[in-house]
């Protein structure tokens, strides 16, 4: 299978960040571009649940309470409220 390059415009500090992140799970850029471009084609849709430890948001942190007070919807519960 033959290779070609791909010229992408990203921000300078966000290329940095994105490399230590590969560094830390030993891949290059090219290949974790690579993984990401062979699932999206093979799924067909973005795949956004790869991750390296990152900490929940308040969104998720929300959404985790309330499913642990059995179900509640959002606007049965106060967690939602300043979201």
């Amino acid at each position: 299978m033959s290779q070609t390059n791909i010229n992408i415009r990203i921000d300078e500090n966000l290329k940095q960040e994105f490399d230590a992140v590969c560094v830390e799970m030993g891949l290059s850029m090219t290949a974790a571009f690579t993984v990401f471009a062979k699932a999206v084609t093979k799924n067909r849709v973005i795949p956004l649940d790869i991750s390296a430890d990152r900490l929940p948001n308040e969104i998720t942190l929300a959404s985790e309470n309330a499913l642990a007070r059995d179900w509640l919807l959002p606007e049965e519960d106060e967690a939602w409220a300043n979201l």
